[in-house]
C-alpha cells in the first residue's frame, strides 16, 4: 500500500533494465499523450514565454531540455519559437538510451531539435546554454541527485532554469489511476503514473531542497493546475 506523507522509493517499471524498446516507445508515446490531457506543459511554456519577452528579438536562445523522454516538449517549444518569430537552438539530453529514436521519429526534421543521449552534466563547459528546463524529471531522481541537478543549472543557465513535476496528493494519485484505465493507456503508464505522484512532491520537499542548495530566494516555488509544483529560477 502506498502512504503519500513521503516520497515514495519503488522503481518504476520504464526505468527497468529489462525494458524493451518496443515497450518503452509505446509507453513514452503514452506518456506524451498524458502531458497532452494534463496540460503538463503549459507552465514550462509560459516561462520560456517570459523569457522571449525579456531578450531582444534577434537573441538566439540556447535551451536545455534535461530528461526529454519522447521529445514532446521540445517541439512544443519550437513551435512557440515559430509563432514568436524566434530563433533559438533546442538540445535534449536523455540517460536513457532508448528515448533517442523515439524522439527522432516523432519530431519533423524541420525543427532541427539536437536529441542528445547521455548526461547533461557532461556538456561541454564552452557550450553556452541560455535556458534549462525540466519537466516531469526530478521525481525519478533521488534528493542528492535532485541537489547535484540544481546545482549544476544554477552554474550553466546563464538566464535561468524552470523544473515542472509532480504534486505529490492523493486526489491525483487516485484520479490518474482512473483516468489511465478508462482511456486505456499502456500498462506501463497506467502503473507508473501513479508511482510517479507518489515519488513527487510536497512545498516542504522543495523547500528543503532548495534551502540546502542554497537556492532560497533566488528560486520561486509556484503551485500550478493541475497538481504540479513548478520551480522557477529567473536571472535576467
Amino acid at each position: 500500500m502506498v502512504h503519500l506523507r513521503q516520497r515514495c522509493r519503488d522503481p518504476e517499471l520504464m526505468d527497468g533494465e529489462d525494458v524493451t524498446q518496443q515497450e518503452f516507445a509505446a509507453c513514452i508515446e503514452d506518456l506524451a499523450k498524458v502531458n497532452t490531457a494534463t496540460l503538463a506543459r503549459l507552465p514550462t511554456l509560459a516561462f520560456i514565454g517570459r523569457v522571449l519577452e525579456a531578450t531582444p528579438e534577434d537573441r538566439i536562445l540556447t535551451i536545455v531540455d534535461v530528461g526529454y523522454g519522447a521529445g514532446d516538449m521540445l517541439q512544443a517549444v519550437a513551435r512557440l519559437m515559430a509563432r514568436r518569430n524566434r530563433r533559438a537552438r533546442l538540445i535534449g539530453f536523455d540517460i536513457n538510451p532508448r528515448s533517442e529514436p523515439v524522439a527522432r521519429r516523432l519530431a519533423p526534421v524541420a525543427m532541427e531539435i539536437d536529441f542528445r543521449t547521455g548526461d547533461a552534466f557532461a556538456m561541454a563547459a564552452e557550450e553556452p546554454v541560455d535556458l534549462v528546463i525540466s519537466s516531469l524529471v526530478t521525481h525519478h531522481m533521488d534528493d542528492e541527485e535532485i541537489l547535484r541537478f540544481l546545482t549544476w543549472m544554477e552554474a550553466r543557465a546563464s538566464l535561468g532554469w524552470f523544473v515542472n513535476d509532480l504534486h505529490r496528493h492523493w486526489f491525483s494519485y487516485h484520479g490518474f489511476r482512473v483516468l489511465s484505465a478508462v482511456l486505456g493507456w499502456h500498462p506501463f503508464v497506467q502503473h507508473d503514473g501513479p508511482l510517479s505522484i507518489a515519488r513527487s512532491f510536497r512545498r516542504k520537499d522543495w523547500e528543503l531542497l532548495l534551502e540546502k542548495a542554497h537556492l532560497t530566494g533566488k528560486a520561486e516555488l509556484k503551485w500550478r493546475f493541475p497538481f504540479r509544483y513548478c520551480v522557477e529560477r529567473v536571472k535576467w
